[in-house]
Parts: C-alpha cells; structure tokens; sequence
C-alpha cells in the first residue's frame, strides 16, 4: 500500500522557501547527521580535519604495513563515524551523544586500533587465531555494519548479513561451527586480501579519500555557482533553457560529485522552480534534474570514485578508466538534452529573458575558478605522477584560485571547513567500501561467485544477450539505495565475472555492472534522487521516478551497445572508426529521445515512433550495416515530419 501510495502523494503546495536540509535528511542518508553547535562542534569539526591531514600525511608520507595503515583508517573511521551518525533518523538533541553509541564508538574503534598496534604479531601467527581475537573481530564487524546501517542504509546490510549467514551454515565445510566462525572472522577481519581491509577499503584510502578532499576545497571556491551560471549563459536563454540548464550544470558538477541525491538537492534548489516558471510541468522539472544529476556519476574524471575502483579491479590506468567514460557519459547527457528540448518545442516553453541571463563577459572573467580541475585533468592524462599526487596538487591550486575569489575568498577558517567537510564525506564512502569487502569476501571464500557464474550461464544458454539481461535485473536490485561506490564494489564482485566468463571484455564488463547500479537512484521502488527531485518541485514523487527512468533510456541502452561492440569505449578501433561511432551514436540517440518524447517538429504517428525507436538503437549500435539501415530509418521519419509540418503551415496561411 505504501508502494502504491507514491502514484497519488504530492507534496502540498507553498510559496514558503522549501527546507533543503530537510530534503537531504529524507532522501540521503548521509546528512543525517547529529546536531553539534558551539564549543562542542569547534571540537568535532577539529577531530574530521585532523582526520583529513592524518589521511593525507598517510598518503604521502607514511610506509606503514598495509595491515597497519588500512586498519588505522577504518579505526579512524568508525571513530568519526559514530561521533557523527545517530542511530535512528529525525530530529536531534543539540551537543547529545547517547551511552551506548560512546560504547560502540570506543568498542568498534578498539578493535581496529587492536589490529593496528599488533599488526606484526598477527601477521606472523598466520591462521592460529586466539578466542579473544575472534571475539575482537566480531566486535568490530558488527561495529561496521551498524554504521554502515545508520550512514548507508538498510539494503547493503540486508545483502552482508546474508552472504555472512550463507558462509556460516552452508558455504564452509567444516563441520565444526567454531572453526567455521574462526576461518570466517579471519578472513574478513585479519586479512587485507579480503574481507573489510582488501581493495575497496585500500583504494578508498589511497585514493578515494584525498579526492574527497580536493572536492571538499572546491566546493569553497563556489564553483557549483559558477557552474549553474555558465550554463545559464550558455542554453539558458533557448527554448525550455532552465532545463537545459539543469543538463549542463549537472553535467559539469558530475565531474566533482560523488552523490546523485546531493546533485539533485543542490543545484535542483536553483533548476526545478526555474523550470516549473518556464511551464514545465513539476514532474518533469523533477525527473530532468534528477536524470541529469544522477548521469553525474558517470561523469569524468571522478566518476563517483567508482573510477578508482575500477581501475584496480581492471589493472588499467585510471586515466584510461577516465578517457573511455566520456563518450558514454556524453549520450546519456545527449539523450535527457535532447529529451527535454523536445518537450519544450511540443509544450511550446521559452527560454529566460535577456534581463534574467547572467552576462557572459563577467563570468569569462570567473573562469581562473576551472584551473584545479583543467591541472587535475591534465596532470591525471599526462600520467607522470600518481593520481594522490594529482588531486594534491589540485588542491594546492584551488587554495591559489580562492585567494582571488572575491565572492568566496579562501581564508584559514574555510580552509579548516573544507578539512572537516573533507573528513566527513570520507565516512560514507569508506563504510561502504568496507562492507563492500565483506560481501566480495564472502563471496570468494565459499565459492558462491562461481555458482553465480555458473548459473546464469547456463539460464543465459550461450545467448549473451540473455545473460546481459538477467545481469541488469540483479544490478538494479543489489543497487537499490546503495551508495555508487559500494554499489560498483558489489557488482563487480557478484555480477561482471559473469559477463567476463560469457566473452565481455574485462572493462566493459565492469562498465555495464557500474551504469546499471547508478540507474537504480532513478528506477523505482527505491528512485531516491527522483523522489528528492520531487520533494524540491512539490510533484508526485512515483510520476517523478517514471519520467527519470525514460529520460535516463541513454544509460539503459548504452551499456548493452558497448557490451555487445566495446568499440564504444575505444576498444580495438581507430581513430576515424571512433569519429564514425561518436556522429551516429549522436543521430542514434536523437532517434530514440524522439521517439520516447513522441515529438520532432510534429506530434509523431505510433508508427513514426517505432521507426525512429527502430532506427536510432541500430544507429547507436556500431557497424556499417547497422549504420545505414539505422540512418534511413530515422531520415524517414524526419522527412515525414517535415512535409507535415510545412503542409500544416500552409494550411493556416
């Protein structure tokens, strides 16, 4: 009933200024925060930026073991963690931090701490584990998965526990349950080949973390800002501009941002009643910002720092990772750009106003504000230093930039706010990518990834298009609700070596696992971006979540086109192979939008709509052959379009 409720709940209607805040606490997790005010918030904010410069002097610095320097990361995290994480949502007493989360808080982080500074002894001792450590061990992660629970959400939980159950009762032989419990403990807790220290948890700290930081820094220069504006300048003023807006801007913050809801927030706060003036109707306002804001996790170069992650699981570069993204990431945003111009033209909708358009000579001027990313970008392409090193070299440059920001000059007090802004953001991701290990690990140690495998293959038959299928449908469930990190995390583990083991290549395996994880913010049941879009434009939150879902067709189709032909993502192709993809998966992506929309100078005929469906995926779909049928087909029914349009004109004169 709750389900069916979505189809007739719409948000009451006032001109009161609609509570971001509130909207973020009721669609993302992540702000539900305590409330620390005064003194005691000086304190905690002092201990996320200590964290932060302790993360970046690990980075640089420090040659710790890894079992020291990822368990003293994870310590350090579940520490902030619980300081920071309620245990239910709603409203919060002021300065208040119950008895029992100060004993998960010193519980949880002892018992990482413990491996930390007996890191040596353990690894030595091998398999040889002492009833006080096993109960160490379960200690901290169950520590893990209840924060995982307050600062994530229930599904990810859902998914641990019951890979932990399988392993306990069916997937370790041993038929003593102690030994079970021991081998199971070991593997998670004491290893840092699998388990909660393996890869996700390694890359986060090597990685994801300093980009944490270089976004946190950025934020403070008021680049966001710049970026609506820009766009403003650029489309705002063509027909249904505040849409087209929306596309842009989103698309340009995706390349920063790691959370579609807080996408959808931010700059929908701006889009969506921009949109709605304009004579959009609040659904579609809501979808496009949330379709738009959502794409931004496929975005390069960040990606959602899925892109790191990947890059380790590959063994590619990562700004190879990076580079194959773009054309991609570009039809996505093609397919919502051209989708809600559509719908201007049919609803007739104007652009804004000369007097409402930011003048473009001034915002040329804010442009030094795009320099820490132009260097990130160039120093992560010209791969002559790490990619920590990047990021901390763009940080240094937005330190520079923000000193000649009138607007949002950086001084030492944001320089501190971005450091515990830095410190904060780091605990979801990091949560995640641990519980995201436990899953991989469970998975791995019982053999359940090969049945996996197995079993689909031989559902899918040999027909790869039925296992691409059946991949989707498990992408979508396992990725409901899950952050974008420990979603890649969980379908790289449970779902790419299936496509691998049916021919995909490697990267576009993990590719198409990573893209249908993300859609999952836009499909529903669990469409929270959608829903946080609707909550912005007062509109019915499932109406919201359906019209996504159909502005998002890129990312439904796109990866099944690079499964298929991984020429796509510039795999065995050329450079005149690759203008030929980029031109007609352009033409491609126009015939399908279309078709969806049902509109092009005319309202279009269902058969009109087949055709332009028909042609545009053969289009999208690289090959010759394709190619030709796919650009008659659509040739047709632009050419209908247009005699219909000039025989309607000349009716009227």
């Amino acid at each position: 009933m709750k389900f069916l409720s979505l189809f007739k709940k719409k948000a009451p209607v006032s001109d009161e200024p609609m509570d971001l805040e509130a909207v973020m606490k009721k669609f993302d997790r992540e702000s539900n925060t305590r409330v620390w005010e005064g003194a005691p918030k000086i304190v905690i904010n002092s201990i996320l930026a200590a964290f932060s410069l302790f993360c970046i002097y690990v980075t640089f610095f420090a040659t710790w073991l890894d079992a020291i320097r990822l368990s003293s990361f994870v310590a350090g995290i579940v520490f902030i963690g619980f300081l920071m994480y309620p245990a239910r949502k709603g409203k919060q007493r002021v300065n208040f931090i119950p008895w029992y989360d100060i004993i998960l808080l010193v519980a949880g982080t002892s018992s990482f701490l413990y491996f930390t500074f007996d890191a040596n002894t353990i690894v030595q001792q091998g398999r040889n584990f002492q009833t006080y450590q096993i109960i160490i061990g379960v200690i901290g992660i169950l520590a893990l998965l209840e924060l995982c629970r307050r600062c994530v959400g229930i599904p990810i939980i859902v998914v641990a526990v019951g890979f932990i159950i399988y392993a306990l009762f069916f997937g370790l032989t041993n038929p003593d349950f102690m030994r079970r419990v021991t081998t199971l403990v070991g593997n998670l807790f004491y290893t840092t080949t699998a388990g909660i220290l393996s890869v996700p948890i390694n890359t986060c700290s090597k990685y994801i973390a300093i980009f944490i930081i270089f976004g946190a820094f950025l934020e403070r220069t008021g680049i966001a800002d710049f970026f609506i504006k820009i766009s403003n300048a650029v489309v705002g003023g063509f027909s249904g501009g505040p849409a087209k807006v929306a596309v842009v801007a989103s698309a340009l913050e995706g390349m920063v941002s790691g959370s579609s809801v807080a996408n959808t927030v931010g700059s929908g706060s701006v889009t969506i009643p921009l949109m709605k003036k304009t004579g959009y109707k609040p659904e579609f306002a809501a979808a496009a910002e949330a379709a738009a804001s959502t794409g931004g996790q496929i975005m390069p170069p960040i990606m959602g720092a899925a892109a790191f992650l990947m890059a380790e699981n590959i063994g590619i570069p990562y700004s190879n990772i990076a580079l194959r993204a773009i054309l991609p990431a570009a039809l996505y945003f093609l397919g919502v750009f051209i989708t809600v111009h559509l719908e201007a033209k049919k609803e007739g909708l104007r652009g804004l106003t000369k007097d409402e358009l930011p003048r473009f000579i001034p915002l040329l001027k804010q442009s030094y504000l795009l320099l820490p990313l132009i260097i990130l970008i160039g120093l992560v392409s010209a791969n002559l230093k790490s990619i920590a090193y990047a990021a901390a070299v763009a940080i240094v440059a937005t330190i520079v930039v923000g000193l000649f920001n009138k607007e949002n000059r950086i001084t030492p007090m944001r320089i501190f706010e971005a450091l515990a802004a830095g410190g904060q953001g780091m605990i979801t991701v990091a949560v995640a990518c641990g519980v995201a290990g436990i899953i991989a690990g469970t998975i791995t140690m019982t053999g359940l990834a090969s049945m996996l495998i197995n079993g689909i293959i031989t559902l899918a038959n040999g027909k790869i298009i039925i296992a691409l299928v059946l991949t989707m449908l498990c992408c979508i469930v396992l990725g409901m609700g899950v952050p974008t990190t420990a979603n890649y995390c969980i379908m790289a583990a449970t779902c790419a070596p299936i496509l691998t083991q049916m021919g995909v290549p490697a990267i576009a395996a993990h590719f198409f696992v990573f893209y249908f994880g993300i859609v999952a913010d836009l499909t529903p049941p669990v469409a929270l971006a959608a829903y946080a879009g609707a909550a912005i434009a007062q509109a019915n939150p499932m109406k919201t979540a359906l019209n996504s879902t159909k502005l998002a067709i890129g990312a439904f189709i796109v990866p099944y086109v690079f499964a298929l032909s991984p020429s796509m993502l510039f795999v065995d192709t050329v450079w005149y192979e690759v203008v030929l993809i980029c031109v007609t998966s352009i033409i491609g992506m126009f015939g399908v939008s279309s078709a969806l929309e049902g509109y092009i100078f005319k309202n279009m005929k269902w058969y009109e709509r087949i055709i332009s469906a028909i042609g545009g995926l053969l289009l999208i779909y690289p090959g010759l052959v394709t190619d030709l049928i796919g650009f008659g087909l659509v040739g047709i029914v632009l050419f209908e379009q247009f005699i219909r349009k000039n025989a309607h004109k000349k009716s009227l004169a």
